[in-house]
């Protein structure tokens, strides 16, 4: 195997040494691919000293009570762990990390999503970030998902955090909303400029700036989202007569959903019911895409399968 990874990758003068080295990754539980995605990163790790390089670095992971399974996952997502110093950097992050979340198993669920954890000074980032988020008033329960759905967001340096919570407010958001949390994820996931060009083409779509603060306020994940199917959406919604532009505004949620899965099928229903005279008036917007498929089905095709025998097929109206 040692032979193979190097003729593609590099020369090695050493391919016994090589090949010690991959036998031991798969000797500890990585798979051929994970062996592969190291070397692949860093082809002279087949040229490190197997018991004073390696094996000291994998032992700390050992020791720490990591299973073989989270090893293998957490040094393939990020070889460069490898290179670092254990004791000035994997060891200390690796007791934050196991003082904040309290168990080797959340340890590993973060790690195996951003080694960058073992990489970054967390003394510095996530430490300094937490207890900010936590001064403004939001329960540690959201910082933690948050953490684990959106990792990099607290590496972010303090001052740029600072700045985004600052940025989150000046939208409208408010520190004791559900969703502020998720405002400050989406502003420090963009570049200024970045996010004038999302502002702007909300702008574009029609919408006002007090439109885009109500938009921004009750659902900011939004605007991390494609502004092309946003675009489509709405004007698909306008496109049927029912929806108002406030009305859309006031269901933000809505622009999320997909015209061709969720919007097509379910307003073919209704446009039936009405022509036949089945029901009075359309549901409000919020009603129809919240529903799930079941409790659409249940509302609105269900109790008119005698009147309207194809309405039963539902599987069709849905489009699969």
């Amino acid at each position: 195997m040692a032979a193979l990874v190097a003729s593609n990758l590099t020369r090695l003068e050493n391919l016994e040494n090589a090949d010690s080295i991959l036998s031991f990754f798969k000797e500890i539980g990585f798979s051929n691919t994970q062996s592969e995605k190291i070397v692949k990163y860093r082809p002279q790790y087949l040229s490190a000293s197997l018991d004073d390089s390696i094996k000291p670095k994998i032992k700390i992971f050992q020791d720490s009570g990591f299973s073989s399974d989270d090893i293998a996952k957490i040094i393939s997502s990020n070889p460069l762990i490898l290179q670092l110093n254990m004791n000035t950097r994997v060891i200390p992050s690796l007791s934050v990390l196991k003082g904040l979340l309290g168990t080797n198993d959340d340890v590993a669920k973060l790690l195996r999503k951003s080694g960058w954890f073992l990489i970054k000074d967390l003394e510095t980032t996530m430490v300094l970030n937490i207890e900010f988020l936590k001064s403004c008033g939001i329960p540690m329960e959201r910082i933690l998902r948050m953490l684990y759905d959106h990792p990099r967001c607290f590496l972010l340096k303090p001052e740029v955090m600072r700045k985004t919570v600052d940025k989150a407010e000046e939208m409208g958001g408010n520190r004791s909303s559900k969703m502020f949390i998720y405002a400050i994820r989406v502003i420090a996931s963009m570049s200024e400029e970045a996010w004038e060009l999302k502002l702007q083409a909300f702008r574009n779509f029609g919408f006002s700036d007090s439109d885009i603060l109500t938009i921004f306020k009750k659902a900011p994940p939004l605007f991390a989202g494609s502004m092309e199917k946003i675009k489509k959406t709405k004007e698909f919604l306008l496109a049927t007569g029912k929806f108002s532009m406030s009305c859309i505004v006031n269901n933000p949620m809505s622009l999320a959903c997909s015209v061709e899965k969720r919007y097509k099928p379910r307003l073919r229903i209704l446009q039936l019911l009405e022509s036949r005279n089945l029901i009075k008036k359309w549901p409000a917007l919020g009603t129809i895409y919240t529903l799930s498929d079941d409790g659409f089905f249940k509302r609105f095709v269900n109790p008119y399968a005698k009147e309207v025998g194809e309405l039963c097929n539902w599987k069709e109206f849905q489009g699969r």
